[in-house]
């Protein structure tokens, strides 16, 4: 299977597409469970297409671009899952084929073909949640692009202004996902290190760079939300986190495969003594870039697989050297298939297996899926406030009031002795009721103690811990009158 794509031949761009279909495939017949923060980020396109700003009608750590693009997808398609995989498929497809493309026309590699364009697929693929429409996944289209724009330069005599580009789409990057600003410093450090770029050339970069961030920073000043984009994203993002060791163990559990493979193929590469000093140059740089991804993990808001397609690149680079450095061909053959099969299977039964097989019960990412929820029939197609993690409860409601992050939230629920937090919390309730409220943090009787007036609009039902918003009665003419 292995020289099948070692064939380089235009027609092999259809080998890639059948590929991702074979590994998409079970997805469109039995679709996963929704996770929690795929519905948080549709949820924030709904409320922008209903007139809301983001960070300051509506508290959510997402980078502008990824927020906008979900506004985009709810405006074409509403709130639809199956919209969202069909984009995510698509740009991974594009990446593949960019990646594939880039290794050929930049000689990356000792051999033109498409290994690096399935191995890309392959690895991606390892993972069901890395097949949604996640903020990293939309940012590491446009860290590919300016790696392409990197290693141009570097097969050049001297570098050009074409620098510029390389600034420009690192800073859209970061609009996408806050933690890929670090890729500045490794766009940086390969500059410096392995080209010839004068300091105008730098400067030239990082003004690529700073344009995007200041235009958007601007938007947000003159509709009065420069404030809250600090405090929501930019302090959000570097606030302190303790991460579960669980979330880890599965991101091992699911993507310990793919990792082993190119750890190995970078010992391959560091084992052969017969690249040009170009193609070494471009294999420190995807050192490089292993180190930022590294670094960029204490900025991760959460820790799932998904957050970890950044590595993809690198870990596919050094696996493509894994197969084809390999003396003999027919184990290069066999391992190929093995890992080919093994991810194939374990996509296939995770999909149709009442009880999927993992290395271990994280793989599953069970605590990343939305649960199964004991709201009232009543309550639904409402519009709910969620005090607490969101298990779910959105999942058939609209959400209501600026607080449809929870970890943005609780700096002002959990500080009701403030009295910014109060009169906040007043403004968002008065600004965007909602039905009901769903206290599952047991915050609400102290609340309506601080906010007497909120509380004579709420009356507590017979399931505890929701609130529902008084009945208005109807003012007939007459009794205008």
């Amino acid at each position: 299977m292995l020289s099948f794509f070692r064939v380089n031949a235009p027609y092999q761009i259809l080998s890639l597409i059948i590929v991702l279909v074979m590994f998409q495939f079970p997805f469109y017949i039995n679709a996963p469970d929704l996770l929690v923060s795929e519905l948080q980020w549709m949820l924030v396109g709904e409320k922008m297409g209903q007139g809301f700003m983001l960070y300051r009608d509506v508290w959510d750590n997402l980078s502008p671009l990824s927020a906008a693009a979900y506004w985009g997808i709810d405006e074409l398609f509403g709130r639809s899952p199956a919209a969202h995989r069909s984009i995510a498929n698509i740009l991974i497809l594009l990446q593949a084929i960019y990646f594939n493309y880039i290794s050929n026309q930049r000689q990356l590699f000792t051999e033109r073909n498409y290994v690096p364009g399935v191995l890309y697929l392959l690895f991606i693929n390892v993972s069901f949640d890395c097949s949604i429409l996640s903020p990293v996944l939309m940012a590491t289209t446009f860290i590919l692009l300016a790696f392409g724009t990197l290693i141009r330069q570097m097969q050049r005599e001297g570098v050009t202004d074409e620098v510029f580009e390389l600034g420009f789409y690192l800073s859209v990057a970061t609009l996408f996902y806050l933690p890929m600003g670090l890729f500045l410093l490794w766009a940086f450090f390969s500059m410096l290190l392995y080209t010839g770029a004068n300091f105008r050339q730098h400067t030239l970069a990082l003004f690529g760079y700073i344009f995007p961030i200041a235009l958007s920073a601007l938007f947000f000043f003159f509709r009065g939300a420069l404030d809250d984009l600090s405090q929501n994203l930019l302090t959000s993002a570097f606030e302190a986190r303790r991460y579960n060791l669980q979330d880890f163990l599965g991101v091992i559990g699911t993507m310990g495969g793919a990792f082993l493979v190119g750890g190995l193929g970078f010992f391959q590469t560091i084992g052969y003594p017969r690249f040009i000093n170009y193609q070494g140059r471009c294999q420190q740089i995807m050192g490089l870039w292993v180190i930022t991804a590294l670094l960029s993990i204490g900025l991760m808001p959460f820790i799932a697989p998904m957050q970890f397609i950044i590595f993809i690149p690198p870990v596919a680079f050094f696996a493509v050297n894994f197969f084809m450095l390999m003396k003999r061909r027919w184990l290069a053959e066999v391992l190929f298939m093995v890992v080919f099969l093994t991810t194939l299977f374990f996509r296939y039964q995770a999909s149709f297996l009442a009880h999927p097989i993992t290395l271990n019960s994280s793989a599953r990412l069970d605590n990343l899926k939305i649960k199964s929820t004991l709201l009232p029939a009543p309550i639904r197609q409402q519009k709910v406030l969620v005090i607490g993690e969101d298990e779910g409860e959105y999942r058939d409601n609209y959400p209501a009031t600026a607080y449809i992050n929870w970890e943005l939230a609780r700096n002002d629920f959990e500080n009701l002795d403030s009295y910014e937090s109060v009169i906040s919390i007043f403004d968002n309730f008065t600004a965007d009721p909602p039905t009901y409220v769903i206290d599952k943090a047991n915050l609400m009787p102290c609340l309506f103690k601080r906010l007497p007036e909120l509380g004579k609009r709420y009356h507590s039902t017979q399931w505890k811990g929701i609130y529902q918003l008084n009945v208005q009665p109807k003012v007939s003419n007459g009794d205008k009158r």
